[in-house]
């Protein structure tokens, strides 16, 4: 599925695996601790080497870890891209402990820190979906309407934003949540 965005820009559900997709950013869903893990964590840190592990050392010496909500950057080892955003998303407790903020919080670094390192192309996964819990439908929603926020933004100089889904049934809620706040107005412009 594709939504387009005004100045060409343009939103994408792919199902398929985030570690062999070219773009100029890879988004992983990371820990707060950036000490690598399962699910996606540990298939970037398995396809980009021992090389961002390295610079992530240098990141906890630095700094300790990485908060919930936020992200950092590093290279991207082996992987076809140049950068990885090791993005921290909450653990889903009951929805009131922040969670839509926090995890709104690690689309919306994504995307900032794309900016900063000049990448016109970035792919995410959904976070916080795997292991941390949160509940498929409403993760969905929170990351549509943060990257459609970000893309209507004149200001925007990502081109193309790629979410990365796991697999047929992830794609099914994701499109299907797309497509109703489409049609509903009618237009991507209000996603």
């Amino acid at each position: 599925m594709e939504i387009n965005f005004p100045g060409g820009k343009k939103l994408r559900l792919i199902v398929g695996d985030i570690t062999r997709i070219r773009v100029d950013a890879i988004v992983n869903a990371a820990n707060s601790g950036l000490r690598g893990g399962g699910g996606v964590d540990g298939a970037i840190h398995r396809a980009g080497g021992p090389a961002i592990m390295r610079e992530l050392d240098e990141i906890r010496k630095n700094a300790g870890g990485c908060p919930t909500g936020s992200a950092v950057a590093t290279g991207a080892g082996s992987l076809p891209a140049q950068f990885v955003f090791h993005a921290v998303g909450p653990i889903y407790r009951d929805g009131s402990h922040d969670e839509s903020v926090q995890l709104a919080g690690c689309y919306r670094k994504c995307l900032e820190l794309a900016e900063q390192h000049g990448a016109r192309t970035i792919s995410f996964p959904a976070i916080s979906t795997g292991i941390y819990g949160y509940p498929l439908e409403e993760a969905a929603g929170i990351a549509l309407d943060t990257i459609a926020s970000r893309l209507r933004s004149s200001g925007c100089t990502v081109d193309d934003v790629l979410l990365i889904l796991f697999d047929q049934s992830a794609y099914a809620v994701y499109s299907r949540i797309a497509n109703a706040r489409i049609t509903s107005s009618g237009s991507a412009g209000s996603l």
